[in-house]
């Protein structure tokens, strides 16, 4: 049996406003297991995002508290959630961010050296990524502008899992890319969690959604929905977009 790696208990966060409280997310009990690859969705303002930035330690939550293995992460001050997130995230957003005066392999060494100080480790490892994810040598020595949509969405991939992150966080990571590029990137991110990587992933987007094995629909800050899908087959597409379909339809998506 699978251990559980993320977990909430109570979690609450509440936003002001003009005088007015805002309840994004309400008395969430959650458990996240090791080696998963869990996909939250949901409406507009659901309180998708809010929840990825708690989880991962990028925001704190109002009330209740949030383990990660066995420490309570909901209690760190900002600097021991700095080095928390350093040491056991990675990131990947629909926005990359990525360096526009570095090439894309000293992107992804200069994430690798905040925690290595090998170099020559941390670039073995940098260069067995980018190959992991079909970059060619070519691409390596091109900066930021020189990428299409895809090839720089698999840097900020490669970037993210750089320092060997327990887990992975993306944030709508395909959200600004065409359909080819889409597929690329959530072939790579598939093929991460079938090595055994960690994924906590928001989107909107079915096709996307299809390659995580548990979904979690949140309406009004409150899980509403939790289904598994269980490992993704590509060659089961139809039959798993259909029950994506019909789960979302009972949500009232």
């Amino acid at each position: 049996m699978q251990n559980v790696w993320l977990k909430t208990e109570k979690l609450c966060k509440t936003f002001s406003s003009g005088g007015l409280q805002q309840h994004v997310l309400k008395n969430l009990d959650i458990r996240l297991m090791k080696g998963d690859f869990t996909v939250i969705m949901g409406s507009s303002g659901s309180g998708k995002s809010t929840l990825l930035y708690a989880l991962s330690g990028m925001d704190k939550p109002t009330l209740g508290t949030i383990h990660f293995g066995d420490s309570e992460i909901s209690k760190l001050n900002n600097d021991k959630l700095a080095i928390f997130r350093r040491n056991n995230c990675g990131f990947v957003f629909q926005q990359i961010h990525l360096l526009d005066n570095m090439s894309v392999l000293d992107n992804v060494l200069a994430s690798g050296l905040l925690i290595s100080r090998n170099k020559k480790e941390t670039a073995a490892r940098a260069k067995q990524l980018l190959t992991e994810v079909g970059l060619t040598e070519e691409t390596w020595r091109k900066f930021p502008s020189q990428l299409s949509g895809g090839e720089a969405q698999r840097a900020g991939i490669v970037r993210a899992l750089i320092n060997k992150p327990a887990i992975l966080f993306a944030d709508e990571p395909t959200g600004a890319l065409n359909s080819a590029a889409s597929d690329s990137v959530l072939d790579v991110l598939t093929k991460m969690n079938q090595t055994g990587q960690s994924i906590v992933m928001v989107t909107h987007d079915i096709k996307t959604a299809m390659r995580g094995n548990r979904i979690l629909f949140l309406r009004d800050g409150v899980i509403r929905g939790d289904m598994s899908l269980g490992p993704y087959q590509k060659g089961h597409s139809a039959e798993r977009q259909e029950q994506l379909q019909d789960f979302l339809s009972d949500m009232r998506w």
